[in-house]
């Protein structure tokens, strides 16, 4: 008899054959010693469409609205029908009396084979597999305590009931906005509250006003200090009239002070996905796909986690993985080891933290693609300086009065860099924001309360107040971390919007359907909301747009995977909430927030030479009859990391190569330079060239 395992993807399925001995390979699996592994590739199986329920839903009417499934239907999706038949077949073997489910050890993962196991009517019995890492002995660990499956139902609920309420929330408001609005207005659960901050953070800064305010800086006997800010030049003025060179200032308070910073935490997924956005420029789904790949090549531990510890069972190899891992990374000196820093089971829910394995500390890396050796370094330094001594610093605080001002002068000089010294040494660079240099003041053992200095200068500086700063990918993934944190208890497993493993799609999402928009340059880009977006805030419910609100579905969501509170109760919420929703809105608000604006021709069509102009999801041609346009959501582009734009359209057009730089390759990672050049048939459709520099094309 066989056992059937199910992975995720058919290269975490070889990794898992290649440990039990299914050495064989069929046609859509893997077959040996016993067992048969394959593979789900992705979501096989997907919730069917309104229209699959009842023909009349195929039209968008606000009259049939709200739709609610009396039985909840699913489907095959056709790109995958082939590999659901070769699974379905493998369960209904009748050598086949168990399964073994190994899909990603997670809430997706659960849902993934469990909609495949009930879609293919099995009822024969299966076990979990549940690691955090895919090397070989986690493996073979893993196997030898295979979990009943029972003690993950409750996790398939939470998965079923997150996926429906998404189905719920995501038609029904969808197609009501879009009726009131006569346009597309994609709005979903966790999607329209993030969208909802990126709106709201630029209009705070559109009406700040920026006032100025004034200080006076002196220098006495060579050290700098600062008065308080003043909101009238005058008074700053009236200050400086009696801070001349030669008058004397006093000491008024000298504190001097050894201080420490702790290391920072192991990461989870958003401290990783923050830290490559800020260091690197990645996108929170570049950095998600760069470590699901790394995973799967065994280098790092499961990454879709939100936990920053590792568990007590862990305590007496990480030692020497920390050593092996220094030796891979060139560090020489003994790694310090705080266990105590890095070892917390409580604080540990499905997965630890994101850590090395030790088949990275032997494996050839060369082969890594750039992001990959990128944010491997990162999960790197982090593993090795977590566990570190503080940085150790002299902190000194001056206080100096003059006409009963006082004036402030700070010094931070390092003493030891501690933890600091590893993350340089592979970095390169500080990964840890730093906070900002001050000057040094002078070590003279004379300085006191009460001591007199002499001005030798002082003059007035000029500023002024500065609104908060636009969200970048790692501003608004910590504020999705932290969205009604002040209504969730702080003793909550899961605070915030969406969870570490959704954020990034979440992102992405936003700027597809063109709600925001990503400017400034390659590294540092700024995530603002488009016109679109403001509009969809502005007329959507608070019940919609709400993040306190999505953040308290999220922690029901975990309570629920804790058999802490019922999967119908939550459902019945949310069918609440999608009731009122429908009932409280049936008039459009302002039909004028989504007029179409005056388009503006970017270049000619090659088809048949009219004007291109900008529409909603590309750029088209202006001529009704020719069926010439270039899709902002380009597939060819996409394959290569890039993006269609107005600018790229526009260059295209002129029928002359288009240099495109760090294009990036889907099958390999790694990046390259091309010129594009665009062909367009007599059906209008486009087809896209890349040449290399010897003169290759794709």
């Amino acid at each position: 008899m066989y056992k059937l395992v199910i992975a995720e993807k058919p290269s975490v399925a070889q990794s898992i054959a290649s440990v039990i001995g299914a050495d064989t390979r069929k046609d859509g699996y893997l077959e040996g010693n016993g067992w048969l592994v394959s593979w789900c590739v992705g979501h096989l199986v997907e919730l069917m469409m309104p229209e699959d329920y009842e023909e009349k839903y195929g039209k968008w009417k606000k009259e049939d609205l709200p739709i609610f499934p009396d039985t909840w239907k699913y489907t095959v999706s056709s790109s995958t029908k082939k590999q659901f038949r070769i699974l379905k077949d493998l369960m209904d073997r009748s050598d086949v009396d168990s399964l073994v489910c190994a899909t990603d050890a997670g809430r997706e993962g659960e849902l993934i084979f469990r909609l495949v196991y009930e879609q293919a009517g099995c009822r024969k019995p299966f076990n979990r597999l549940w690691i955090s890492s895919m090397e070989d002995q986690a493996i073979r660990d893993g196997f030898t305590a295979l979990k009943p499956s029972a003690e993950y139902d409750a996790l398939y609920q939470a998965a079923l009931c997150r996926e429906r309420a998404d189905w719920l929330v995501g038609i029904n408001a969808t197609r009501l906005f879009s009726c009131l609005y006569r346009q597309t207005l994609n709005v979903g659960r966790v999607m329209t509250p993030t969208l909802a901050m990126v709106v709201e953070r630029d209009a705070e800064i559109q009406n700040f006003v920026s006032e100025p305010f004034y200080t006076v800086s002196l220098i006495a006997d060579g050290i700098t200090a600062v008065s308080e800010k003043f909101r009238e030049r005058a008074d700053a003025e009236k200050l400086l009239a009696v801070c001349r060179p030669g008058e004397i200032v006093m000491i008024t308070s000298f504190q001097k002070s050894d201080r420490k910073e702790n290391p920072p935490k192991l990461y989870d997924l958003t401290t990783l996905q923050r830290d490559a956005n800020r260091i690197l420029g990645f996108t929170a789904q570049q950095t998600l796909d760069y470590a699901q790949s790394l995973y799967e090549k065994k280098l790092i531990t499961y990454p879709r986690t939100d936990s920053r510890y590792l568990t007590e069972d862990m305590k007496e190899k990480i030692p020497v993985l920390l050593e092996q891992i220094a030796r891979k990374s060139g560090i020489t000196e003994k790694i310090t080891v705080r266990m105590e820093s890095v070892i917390n089971s409580k604080k540990v829910s499905d997965h630890h933290a994101i850590i090395p394995t030790e088949y990275m500390a032997a494996a050839d890396t060369g082969s890594l693609s750039a992001g990959e050796k990128a944010v491997l370094d990162l999960i790197t330094a982090r593993f090795l300086s977590a566990p570190g001594n503080p940085c150790c610093y002299t902190e000194t605080k001056l206080e100096l009065k003059k006409a009963d001002v006082i004036f402030t002068s700070k010094s931070r000089i390092v003493t030891d860099t501690g933890w600091k010294a590893v993350e340089k040494q592979i970095l390169g660079k500080d990964a840890t924001p730093e906070k900002d240099e001050k000057q040094e003041i002078p070590a003279d053992s004379s300085l006191c309360e009460g001591k007199n200095l002499t001005i030798q200068n002082a003059e007035i500086k000029e500023g002024r107040t500065e609104p908060k700063k636009h969200f970048t990918e790692d501003t608004l993934l910590s504020a999705m971390e932290k969205a009604g944190s002040g209504e969730i208890p702080e003793e909550a497993e899961r605070q915030g919007i969406g969870t570490p493993a959704t954020r990034a799609g979440i992102i992405e999402k936003l700027v597809q359907k063109g709600f925001i928009e990503r400017t400034g340059n390659k590294k540092n880009k700024l995530l603002l909301a488009t016109d679109k977006g403001k509009s969809l805030v502005s007329v959507v419910p608070d019940q919609i747009r709400s993040a306190s609100l999505t953040a308290d579905w999220e922690q029901k969501l975990l309570q629920v995977e804790k058999k802490d509170y019922g999967s119908d109760r939550f459902m019945q919420e949310i069918r609440g909430m999608v009731t009122d929703l429908v009932r409280d809105n049936q008039n459009p608000q302002n039909q004028d927030l989504f007029r179409k604006k005056e388009t503006k021709a970017i270049g000619k069509c090659p088809v048949c030479g009219s004007d291109v102009v900008e529409k909603r999801k590309g750029w088209f041609c202006s001529n009704p009859d020719c069926r010439f346009g270039l899709w902002a959501d380009n597939r060819f582009f996409a394959s290569i990391g890039k993006s269609m734009t107005a600018d790229l359209a526009e260059k295209l057009l002129t029928g002359k190569p288009v240099r495109l730089k760090k294009c990036r390759s889907r099958k390999t990672g790694n990046t390259f330079d091309a010129d594009v050049t665009m062909q367009a048939g007599a059906d209008g459709k486009p087809s896209f060239s890349l040449q290399f520099e010897k003169g290759k094309w794709l």
